[in-house]
């Protein structure tokens, strides 16, 4: 399972706690338990238990119900006191009886009865473990007071009283010291570590003065509340009197310092009296913790401020920084004026490439005009010289064949000369309707000469004819992706040129058959001089060029791969009303 830990070690194994006294019980359950991937450690006792959870917080609590001493209502409740604690989930082992009464009525997460399957078991500590990793952080970090339990001195001239009081209040969890007398009590409080909770006197008892011990408590109290910070909480001090004590009794005691009068006769009223003072405690002394943490964050944050403040009034002050913006201003601009240099001297550079293929292909069809001069000269000369007719005729035929052969030539150099006109027009800059399928088949006859027979040409103008943009939009973009597609296919191949019409956007997908682009490439072809190609066999700035002349038109230029594996370039330019 995911987030909890798992067996091979991928994660930290979920630490688990176990609270059981049977050591075949708890032999068993630790089996089980480490052999689902967990980590156990088991303490036999609630009070044992209590004591570790001050050194390291596990993930979880698997605790008996029935247990020695303290039983599992009470460790619970203990748990449920702390800040430390009181997130901790806590599963209880119930009996098969009553058991959901036993394991929730304590303040228990869960409970499951130690009849049940153990796969039951193991499904309910996994959800718990799930709800902890989504609810509250860990107690360990730093601001978390340790967990403790309550500390309370019991006072009483009677050893029986004595004992049996202090049992019922360490049934409880609470950490109890006694005291016979006068002098022992106060000796108690007087020492350097002891910092009680709570106080128990028997007001009546027969070994020394109760009400006069009460004001004596009462008065080393009152020095310790004034010798700690203002508000610090200090113990709380029970008076044990008769089972009906009189009024004015009632009256001296409460004037002697007593909080609380409780009938010795019934122990369990004293108990539940002294859980509630010291719970009451232990809350305020979390209470009292949090709001100076608060405190301590709030002055850091006006620190912070502060600051802040300062750091804007020095940089307020600081003329160096507006001058060096002003610098950086000048640079940009003289940045921008040398790539718009650039630009134009790339655009030279293509156009001389073009002229030069240009020329090529005029050179073919006036070799081949020339080729026919001659035969037609020769021819007409025959006409001249020959007196049979129907040789005559077969030569002017033949002259008119060669004319027209030579006329074809002629509209051809025409037609390219018409195209390199389009292509290089100076008003490139203005925006106008542009035919777009005309457009391209220009493009295309221009690099003819690159295209040749080896490269096949598929097209698919189902997108609007006519878009709104800047003749450079299909001529040097079209253009320089094209070429690039045709470097890329040296033996053969195919490029499709698709138009599309989209709801706000008009998009032309030029795609190739060659080897694509690589994933890692597809972030760089579009920066200045970055080639793929070897030196001295392009410039790397035709798809820098590319990509501004789209980003001019708000559009995009993006690369991906093409169904055939090789590249397909994608422009989108937004549609603008003419």
């Amino acid at each position: 399972m995911s987030g909890i830990g798992s067996p091979d070690g991928t994660l930290p194994r979920p630490r688990i706690l176990l609270v059981e006294d049977s050591e075949t019980q708890a032999l068993e359950l630790r089996l089980l338990l480490e052999s689902h991937g967990f980590s156990v450690e088991r303490c036999p006792t609630a009070e044992m238990a209590l004591d570790h959870l001050n050194t390291r917080l596990p993930d979880l609590v698997v605790a008996d119900h029935h247990l020695p001493g303290m039983n599992g209502d009470e460790f619970t409740r203990q748990l449920r006191l702390s800040l430390r604690t009181r997130a901790l989930p806590l599963l209880m082992l119930t009996g098969a009886r009553d058991g959901e009464r036993q394991g929730l009525e304590s303040g228990a997460d869960a409970y499951v009865a130690k009849s049940a399957d153990r796969d039951i078991l193991i499904l309910r500590i996994r959800a718990l473990l799930r709800e902890r990793q989504g609810g509250a952080a860990s107690g360990d970090g730093p601001g978390v007071s340790a967990f403790r339990r309550g500390r309370v001195l019991v006072v009483d001239g009677s050893a029986t009283y004595r004992t049996f009081l202090a049992g019922l209040l360490a049934h409880e969890g609470h950490e109890v010291r006694t005291a016979a007398t006068h002098d022992a009590a106060l000796a108690a409080l007087d020492e350097a570590d002891a910092a009680f909770d709570c106080v128990t006197i028997d007001l009546l008892g027969p070994a020394y003065d109760g009400l006069a011990l009460c004001r004596a408590i009462d008065r080393r109290r009152a020095a310790g509340i004034e010798a700690r910070e203002a508000g610090a909480p200090t113990f709380h001090l029970v008076g044990i009197a008769g089972s009906a004590p009189a009024k004015d009794f009632l009256v001296e005691a409460y004037a002697a310092g007593a909080d609380d009068v409780v009938s010795k006769a019934d122990g369990e009223v004293l108990v539940i009296r002294v859980r509630g003072l010291v719970r009451r405690k232990l809350l305020e002394e979390d209470d009292r913790r949090i709001a100076g943490e608060f405190g301590a964050r709030e002055r850091a944050l006006e620190r912070a401020r502060a600051e802040a403040e300062a750091a804007e009034a020095r940089a307020a002050l600081a003329g160096a920084l507006e001058q060096a913006n002003r610098d950086l201003a000048t640079a940009n601009r003289k940045l921008t004026d040398a790539q718009a240099k650039l630009v134009q001297a790339a655009k030279m550079a293509s156009l001389g490439e073009l002229v030069a293929g240009i020329a090529h292909e005029i050179n073919n069809p006036l070799a081949f005009i020339l080729a026919h001069q001659g035969t037609v000269e020769r021819l007409l000369g025959e006409i001249a010289e020959s007196e049979a007719e129907l040789a005559s005729h077969r030569s002017l035929a033949k002259c008119r064949d060669r004319v027209g052969s030579m006329r074809m030539g002629l509209t051809r150099i025409q037609d390219l000369v018409l195209n390199l006109r389009k292509f290089s027009r100076l008003d490139e800059g203005e925006r106008t309707l542009v035919n777009v399928p005309e457009s391209i088949e220009t493009v295309l006859a221009l690099i003819q000469h690159k295209l040749g027979t080896r490269i096949t040409v598929e097209r698919d103008f189902s997108g609007r004819p006519e878009i709104h943009c800047t003749p450079a939009l299909l001529n040097q973009v079209v253009m320089n992706i094209l070429g690039n597609a045709a470097d890329a296919m040296p033996e053969s191949g195919t490029i499709s040129i698709v138009t599309q019409e989209l709801p706000e956007t008009d998009v032309i997908r030029i795609s190739d058959t060659g080897p694509g682009i690589p994933e890692t490439l597809r972030e760089k072809i579009f920066e200045p001089f970055f080639t793929t190609k070897p030196v001295g066999a392009g410039t790397g700035l035709g798809l820098a060029i590319a990509y501004s002349v789209v980003q001019a038109h708000s559009g995009s230029l993006s690369v991906e791969t093409a169904e055939g594996g090789g590249a397909c370039f994608v422009i989108g330019i937004p549609r603008q009303a003419a």
